[in-house]
């Protein structure tokens, strides 16, 4: 973490200091206008406000019609990919000090010798090895808005949101470009009536408004899928119990009762239970059976025979019905009017996509929607890239919404299954457990994989560093920094500060020299007028203000002089010119983890990686491929004096 760039300043280093050029939205009073106005202080919402607060030039506006934050229940499953991204934030340590950490996961089914009674069958690793530096957590979805909220308020825009409103229509002015989407929002009291009506207008609008989403309905989008007719129920509960698993994650698949989903949860003694209770009719609702908490237990001790459940408290319950539903795009833009439209309305989390929750992938994918649009409105509305970028966000997320909503689909399917059903023919491993495993990479946020575009390049050079798959998302690995020999994670040094990385992975005996590749290609980024750096980084901005470099070889510490580095990778930053010795990193020799070895990168020649904003691999180049890198760069920057 590095501060005190532009000066001392006392106190908690996470409060930034406040934007110079503005006052902070006060949320008692309502704007005329703002450039991005988002309905819903959920998982989407507040991700995508915590990135915007960052940005001093945004004024960003979030509505909720509760009147203050979230408490208790709903979901908690935190995978690796969010953690990863939670890291770029800053607060994924306080989430590993809190959560609960899902190593194992166990499997029960009948036992063979007494089918009314359940018994162990296997135990797998939740985590891959190497799947990832993070955990898998579990923790309150509460608490994951609370430090999105903390984010936010110590940002350099304060933000907070506006409680108590409720966006419940739009429209887009077409014959403006000036804050052309008209907001009509609700007052709402605090238990749901509306009072006065106000009008907001704005640049954009960002629907994260949940499953009955009404900016979805303003821009004429529909869910289309189908449901279960299964109702399930789900209790975070306090209880003792004589069942041996209740700290671990547990599949159970009884006879003819039913399933059980238990999941640990944070602090040691709370868990949730995810209960099958009953068939529904094709035409009826799960609110029609009227079903309590109470059905919820009985139902769970019938299933989980010989063993009981004696609850003590229940802190959260609700009752579902699973259901796998899809929106058909994503923005306002009609299908065939990409080429002379660029989209105003987005929808993000449930507004348009949902499916049951037992994957746990639903707050993980909501903000995952958000971390990709961030940026590319942060870039739009800074006049770094065209507004034309912004279509990429509905062809990138609709695509791993139809991915997430086949596979949980089928998920849903094996685990409703009973258990003579679900079993592999000429297997000992039951279809639940092997479907588990084999979907480790979904599960744990990895498997997004964004198709070739102009932001992802086509997989040409792919070889010089196969452990890093262009499209999906930067896997980190250890390193040493030079000067001063940390060890550290090299992705987590990219912030979710809407900057690219570079990295470039020296060659064989490249130490820094003059001659090496390393100095030709921080030159050339440094002086040429071809370079990114210099073709779009603006007046008095520090150079790696759009795109960060940084640089690592292969040798040990001992074997390099931060003095030899090129000027590039020793730059000074800030009003006092101040020298940054963060840029380069080495191998960590000493344990044994060798980046260049854990992710495929090429021994002799190396390369570059050019990583978005969102973590996720846009390009590989070897290190000479000067042309190349300046003509990918140019389809996403607009140049430095167009404003």
């Amino acid at each position: 973490m590095q501060y005190y760039v532009d000066g001392f300043r006392p106190g908690d280093p996470d409060v930034k200091a406040p934007a110079t050029n503005r006052d902070p939205l006060r949320s008692d009073v309502v704007p005329a206008k703002v450039d991005v106005l988002i309905a819903g202080c959920g998982p989407a919402g507040l991700c995508l406000a915590a990135q915007l607060a960052g940005v001093p030039e945004i004024t960003t506006m979030i509505v909720e019609p509760k009147h203050g934050p979230m408490e208790k229940g709903q979901a908690d499953g935190v995978n690796v990919r969010s953690m990863e991204m939670f890291q770029a934030f800053g607060f994924a340590d306080k989430v590993k000090r809190e959560a609960y950490w899902v190593n194992q996961t166990t499997f029960w089914k009948p036992d063979p010798a007494a089918p009314q009674n359940i018994h162990r069958v296997g135990i797998a690793q939740d985590v891959a090895d190497d799947q990832s530096e993070m955990p898998h957590t579990i923790v309150n979805q509460a608490r994951i808005h609370q430090l999105f909220l903390d984010v936010m308020k110590k940002s350099p825009t304060r933000l907070e949101p506006h409680y108590g409103l409720r966006v419940i229509d739009l429209e887009i002015d077409a014959g403006t470009d000036d804050h052309p989407v008209i907001v009509t929002l609700d007052r709402v009291t605090e238990d749901g009536t509306a009072t006065d009506t106000i009008t907001v207008r704005a640049n954009y609008v960002v629907g994260c408004d949940g499953a009955r989403s009404n900016v979805r309905t303003a821009i004429g989008g529909k869910l289309h899928g189908d449901a279960a007719h299964q109702a399930w129920g789900v209790m975070d509960i306090l209880a003792n119990s004589d069942f041996p698993d209740l700290r671990r994650k547990c599949l159970i698949q009884s006879a003819k009762e039913g399933n059980v989903l238990i999941i640990p949860r944070e602090g040691g003694y709370l868990f949730r239970m995810y209960v099958e209770l009953d068939k529904l009719n094709p035409d009826e609702r799960v609110s029609n059976r009227n079903l309590t908490s109470d059905h919820i237990i009985a139902a769970a001790n019938r299933i989980m025979r010989p063993y009981t459940i004696d609850v003590k408290e229940v802190v959260w319950w609700s009752i579902y019905e699973i259901g796998h539903r899809l929106t058909d795009k994503f923005d306002d833009v009609p299908a065939g009017k990409t080429a002379t439209r660029t989209p105003r309305v987005f929808t993000a989390g449930d507004a348009c996509h949902t499916h049951s929750p037992k994957a746990g992938q639903g707050m993980n994918v909501s903000m995952g929607d958000t971390f990709n649009l961030g940026w590319k409105l942060a870039h739009v509305l800074t006049g770094r890239s065209h507004a034309s970028l912004l279509h990429s966000y509905s062809a990138e997320r609709l695509e791993e919404a139809k991915r997430l909503v086949e596979t949980d689909h089928k998920w849903a399917r094996i685990m409703s299954s009973p258990p003579g059903e679900s079993e592999l023919d000429g297997s000992e491993m039951p279809r639940f457990q092997k479907q588990f495993i084999e979907n480790l990479e979904f599960t744990g946020g990895l498997a997004v994989h964004y198709d070739p575009s102009n932001l992802i390049a086509s997989p040409e050079h792919q070889h010089l560093a196969t452990g890093q798959i262009i499209g999906k998302r930067f896997h980190s690995a250890p390193v040493l920094r030079l000067a001063d020999a940390k060890l550290l994670q090299l992705g987590h040094i990219a912030e979710a500060d809407g900057r690219w990385r570079l990295y470039a992975f020296a060659g064989m005996d490249d130490t820094g020299q003059d001659t090496g590749a390393i100095a030709t290609l921080c030159t050339w980024l440094e002086t040429d007028p071809h370079s990114p750096l210099r073709r779009f980084n603006r007046k008095g901005e520090d150079i790696d203000a759009l795109i960060d470099l940084r640089a690592i070889f292969q040798q040990e510490f001992t074997k390099l002089n931060y003095e030899d580095m090129p000027s590039l990778l020793r730059p000074a930053k800030g009003r006092y010119g101040l020298r940054d010795f963060e840029k380069v990193f080495c191998v960590d020799h000493k344990l044994g983890q060798d980046i260049f070895e854990m992710r495929g990168i090429h021994r002799n020649n190396g390369c570059m990686i050019l990583v978005r904003p969102d973590q996720y691999v846009a390009h590989i180049l070897p290190l000479d491929a000067f042309n190349a890198l300046a003509r990918f760069c140019t389809d996403i920057f607009l140049l430095n004096d167009a404003h």
